[in-house]
């Protein structure tokens, strides 16, 4: 009897533990919002006395003392700190945009994210982290493989090569795979039983709304079974996306086998409230002409990407982010 009246009683328990755990994180913003509301007002101030009183190092090594002098214990007002509080308004005072958005992440998120170059990377990683609710860990992990860079030169070089099909916003034309700690030589089904062992990792790689259905999918066609190398479903496109792996360099051949899978998928595992179903090349290497070539006449919503087992070179890929651009706005002026 005991245990039908825990079973009777176990939604309204969870509606209430959901009652909590809401009121715990609006606490938790509203705590976070003040405390960056606090650091804002303490930079502004600082900011302001530097440039009208000449303060300097020393003055604000006597004030931080004398804030921790006061307040015994209280962690976060070290000079060095407090010169980051000065940063930190100079930095985002003239954009009030930029100004919203930081106050919704903790300080230790703002200061990964305010060294970046420009106001638009900082933008990119403020609402990404926001929108995906990033640990310190997972946003430096994004910064460290040059995410920014990567997603602008995947939309330049679509710009360049070929519009994207409806369903492939979602993807990029590069990825960086060094979680999987793969020897140099490997082969495919290596790279396979890796992802799937690293799976929480691929996912924060290829975006938070990503889940896994399974590896070697089979879909039956005729009288054979064929076996997609990876199967996921997006929530936010509401769409299954098939996935193949490919060591070396791309082949056309190999458009042709994903257009088959998207054409099995849709028309015997897609659920009817799901949008069609999308795929993606992950080669080790690629050539964009060869995909340019490729991608032409195909009207099936399907992407050629490189992925890499290394952290890419963030100097390098700004260089060639740089180069892009003025190859996409040059090509703009001669239409």
């Amino acid at each position: 009897m005991k245990s039908d009246l825990n079973l009777n009683y176990s939604n309204d328990f969870n509606e209430i533990i959901s009652i909590i755990e809401n009121a715990r994180e609006n606490a938790y913003k509203a705590v976070n919002r003040e405390l960056i509301n606090m650091y804002w007002d303490i930079g502004e101030y600082v900011s302001r006395r530097v440039k009208e009183d000449n303060w300097g190092k020393s003055i604000v090594k006597e004030f931080s003392d004398y804030i921790q002098k006061h307040y015994v214990g209280i962690k976060g007002f070290s000079t060095s700190n407090i010169w980051r509080m000065k940063q930190f308004y100079e930095t985002y005072n003239e954009n009030k945009k930029l100004a919203t958005l930081l106050r919704e992440l903790s300080w230790s998120h703002n200061l990964l994210i305010m060294p970046c170059n420009t106001d638009e990377e900082r933008e990119f990683y403020l609402t990404l982290s926001i929108k995906n609710r990033y640990s310190y860990r997972e946003l430096k992990r994004q910064m460290d493989s040059a995410l920014f860079e990567r997603t602008m030169m995947s939309e330049v070089t679509n710009r360049l090569i070929v519009e994207k099909k409806e369903g492939l916003s979602i993807l990029r034309d590069s990825y960086v795979l060094e979680f999987l700690d793969l020897p140099e030589k490997h082969k495919e089904p290596d790279v396979r039983k890796a992802i799937v062992n690293n799976l929480k990792n691929f996912i924060l790689e290829f975006g938070k709304d990503f889940a896994f259905i399974d590896d070697e999918f089979r879909v039956q066609v005729g009288n054979r079974d064929f076996y997609i190398d990876l199967l996921f479903s997006n929530r936010e496109l509401q769409c299954l996306v098939a996935i193949e792996l490919k060591i070396g360099q791309f082949e056309p051949e190999y458009l042709g086998k994903m257009e088959f899978y998207l054409e099995a998928l849709d028309r015997d595992v897609k659920k009817k409230s799901e949008n069609p179903s999308v795929g993606l090349i992950l080669c080790t290497e690629k050539d964009s002409t060869v995909v340019e070539y490729s991608m032409s006449r195909s009207l099936s919503p399907a992407l050629v990407a490189e992925y890499k087992l290394h952290l890419p070179d963030k100097h390098i890929l700004e260089n060639k982010l740089r180069e892009l651009t003025e190859l996409a706005e040059s090509a703009v002026e001669e239409e």
